[in-house]
């Protein structure tokens, strides 16, 4: 075995780092370098078992031995995986089960440096030591021009999803995240250079805000794309395919709620939306 080390530095801080490490969406980008396609299936806890897969469902089982949020995620690999069946042991796996790929961040002045250790059998040394700069480079890459992204898959016509995503007579419908909350106004003036507005309120009128801005791009049937009051960019695409309608969002996030939590939001209101259009309305 050999003892690999890499390490970047990347002008974002440790939280948009981390994201952009794990992330489904983010961690399919950087992880390309090494399989096109790749992804990962955990539920992404300390001790929990991890899936590191390709399409063709081969790869390797591990566990995550430590993680603590912001700072490290550490890998124990064990065995393969073929046709998304976990193998047992055998004399080749045998020579690398235990071995380790560890993650360390540390941001300072608003930058991260990134340090990635692995242990890997020698025969992968030049392997690694090409494809690991590579994919560390599509997370800088990621992480220093870093949006979230969510997406709904919409079993509806193109024409259908559209109207009912811009006209406000169905917009107050759709437009909260919650049971709890409703939507009672909405404006859109749908043009590039045009500006919306809409109201989002909790139903027991302890509070409200009106999220608005002005659109950059609208390309009609395919593409919107606007800039909130903050200066926040978002990007939103229209994708037909048979019998549905792919919608994805591209937002940049704001400084004050986790990534998370803000991924979660706005993933809630574009499923409210799913279920608005499905619904027949």
């Amino acid at each position: 075995m050999v003892q690999l080390n890499f390490e970047i530095l990347i002008n974002a801080p440790v939280n948009k780092v981390w994201f952009a490490l794990w992330d489904d969406h983010h961690y399919k980008k950087w992880t390309s370098a090494f399989s096109e396609g790749s992804y990962a299936i955990s539920d992404w806890q300390q001790g929990s078992k991890i899936h590191f897969l390709n399409p063709a469902g081969s790869g390797m089982y591990s566990t995550i031995s430590e993680l603590v949020e912001n700072k490290k995620m550490c890998f124990t690999h064990i065995g393969e995986i073929k046709e998304f069946q976990e193998l047992p042991l055998d004399e080749k796996s045998q020579m690398w089960t235990g071995s380790t790929e560890n993650y360390y961040l540390k941001e300072e002045n608003g930058q991260t440096l990134l340090t990635v250790n692995i242990l890997s059998l020698d025969e992968f040394k030049d392997y690694f030591s090409a494809a690991f700069p590579k994919a560390l480079d599509l997370l800088k890459n990621n992480a220093e021009n870093f949006t979230i992204y969510i997406e709904a898959m919409i079993q509806a016509e193109l024409k259908d999803v559209w109207e009912k995503w811009t006209d406000p007579k169905h917009i107050v419908n759709w437009n909260f995240a919650s049971d709890d909350w409703h939507a009672p106004y909405a404006e859109n003036d749908l043009r590039t250079d045009g500006k919306f507005l809409n109201r989002m309120a909790a139903k027991d009128g302890s509070f409200s805000f009106d999220f608005e801005g002005t659109y950059t791009l609208v390309d009609p049937m395919n593409t919107i794309s606007y800039s909130i009051v903050d200066g926040r960019k978002v990007k939103n695409e229209f994708q037909a395919m048979e019998g549905h309608v792919k919608l994805s969002t591209n937002f940049e996030p704001e400084n004050h709620n986790p990534l998370t939590l803000q991924k979660m939001g706005w993933q809630a209101i574009l499923n409210n939306f799913k279920k608005y259009v499905e619904s027949g309305n």
